[in-house]
């Protein structure tokens, strides 16, 4: 038992979901807002992700299935020049299909695809533009669970391309964990970084630095001044701040974030995707909650 729950972890690990989930998740559920402030578009999201890892015949071999879904919001105060109504909804929509295997040298391989679809979903059906597809590969080196090594750590290089997450090309996925203090501990790494306090076995706290956004597209397209149309929607996040965590068991965790927006770009494209039109982006403060199930 103890031998599956470690390569379940690790699977979870290296099939990962890029920017909005925690990597070690198989089940949360979360609540995302970016209220008004000085702009006139508040944005919100609502998310649920479940992950199911299913063990194989080669030992160390293990396939990932799972859903994640998203609704998100925007409510706009002025009176565009076009119609805000169409861009007020959307539905995002992944199936995860993961498999990770044992390599040489304690190194393990983990690839990741992730069909769905991101739609405003104003026409009845669904169709060839909603489609979204995602995928990820991974290596992994961890010791964070080898008691011969003094101070854990945890390396992950591979790349990452995802349709619906707010930067639509290819990325490098980085990431190197040390914990090097019973109380301390740090990740670098794209696309996230923090740097975190272990107060005690059920209160952690971080300073992190990270990529949001989504993609969507546009069914039936958004006239703009008469002359063009937007064919999808773009929001692309930098963000900087504090997440509190409490450990309620050891599989169960409540989350909180606070984080300054660095950088906001929300765009409605045209089909080609090239961007026509800028929306208010000027969202300075960005606030999450929810609550994960965890190996």
């Amino acid at each position: 038992m103890k031998n599956f729950k470690y390569a379940c972890l690790i699977c979870v690990v290296c099939i990962t979901n890029f920017s909005f989930a925690q990597l070690s998740d198989l089940a949360k559920i979360d609540y995302t807002i970016l209220p008004r402030g000085n702009s006139n578009i508040e944005y919100s999201r609502i998310r649920g992700l479940f992950n199911y890892p299913i063990a194989l015949k080669k030992e160390g071999s293990y396939l990932l299935l799972g859903l994640d879904y998203s609704n998100i919001k925007l409510v706009m105060d002025d009176n565009p020049s076009f119609d805000k109504e169409t861009i007020g909804d959307f539905q995002l929509l992944d199936f995860n299909i993961g498999y990770t295997t044992l390599l040489n040298n304690d190194w393990r391989l983990g690839v990741q695809l992730t069909p769905g679809f991101s739609s405003n979903l104003t026409a009845n059906d669904l169709s060839l533009e909603d489609v979204i597809i995602s995928g990820d590969v991974v290596f992994i080196k961890d010791k964070t669970k080898d008691k011969a090594v003094k101070k854990p750590w945890r390396l992950i290089l591979g790349a990452s391309y995802s349709g619906n997450r707010g930067y639509p090309f290819p990325l490098p996925f980085i990431s190197y964990y040390k914990k090097f203090h019973s109380k301390w501990s740090y990740n670098i790494g794209i696309p996230k970084a923090n740097f975190q306090y272990h107060a005690s076995s059920k209160h952690r706290f971080k300073l992190y630095a990270e990529l949001d956004g989504f993609t969507a597209n546009l069914q039936r397209g958004v006239p703009i001044d008469n002359t063009l149309e937007a064919k999808s929607i773009n929001m692309s996040l930098v963000l900087g701040g504090l997440q509190y965590e409490y450990h309620v068991s050891k599989h169960i965790q409540f989350y909180a974030k606070a984080s300054y927006i660095l950088n906001n770009s929300v765009n409605l494209r045209a089909k080609n995707k090239d961007d026509i039109l800028e929306l208010d982006s000027s969202n300075a403060l960005y606030l999450r909650t929810g609550i994960r199930f965890k190996i």
